[in-house]
């Protein structure tokens, strides 16, 4: 399964749920491949920060960066069980090339209406992509948010009935996170018990079950 995490609006945690649901599948035995297709190259940034630390390689993490994404990355999937692409915000092309590359994409939002509004161009480019590849699916996955604090509920209950849809496990801000991608770890190497290890766990959980794939049954 190639799956995308993508949205025009930076900084919502892409890079981070990138790398622990490749860490998650990988370290339940899974062949994983980590695409860094944003420019910034934050995701290689992390696996350069992991060898020079002596830790061992999880998955392997490559950089692309260019519109020919759609190409290959079904190539890089024959030899993996699931390839995640850690998109690019606002560069449209790259956005195309990763959308008709993937399986599923995941629409990481935070809980703040604005993010909801920056959503709709990434929905518009999902909408265009769906014309050559309509059984292409879609999910908002919601992150950072205090599951106690209103607006996270007001955003929640928002995408509910949205189209696509919200998955039920939701990623809160933990500072764990920030401290995995200074150290080339995963919140799980830091703390096994950790809330954030059980949400990550319980995010990818959710996506093996969506059954997704160019080969799913």
């Amino acid at each position: 399964m190639i799956v995308a995490l993508l949205n025009q609006k930076g900084g919502v945690g892409k890079t981070t749920l990138a790398l622990h649901l490749a860490g998650a599948w990988a370290g339940r035995g899974k062949r994983v491949t980590l695409v860094d297709a944003d420019p910034q190259g934050s995701a290689l940034d992390w696996s350069q920060r992991r060898s020079h630390e002596g830790l061992p390689r999880l998955f392997g993490t490559i950089g692309l960066a260019r519109d020919t994404l759609h190409r290959e990355a079904p190539e890089l999937a024959r030899d993996a069980d699931h390839v995640v692409i850690d998109g690019p915000p606002r560069v449209a092309s790259l956005m195309r090339s990763a959308l008709l590359a993937a399986d599923l994409v995941l629409i990481p939002v935070q809980p703040s209406p604005f993010d909801g509004w920056a959503s709709a161009e990434m929905l518009a480019l999902f909408g265009e992509a769906r014309i050559y590849r309509p059984e292409l699916t879609a999910r908002f996955v919601l992150n950072r948010c205090g599951a106690r604090t209103v607006i996270a509920r007001e955003t929640a209950a928002a995408l509910a009935d949205h189209d696509p849809p919200l998955l039920i496990a939701t990623i809160g801000q933990r500072v764990v996170f920030a401290d995995a991608a200074q150290s080339g770890r995963l919140a799980s190497e830091i703390d096994a018990d950790s809330t954030a290890a059980r949400e990550i766990a319980a995010l990818a959980a959710e996506i093996d079950r969506l059954r997704i794939g160019r080969d799913a049954p």
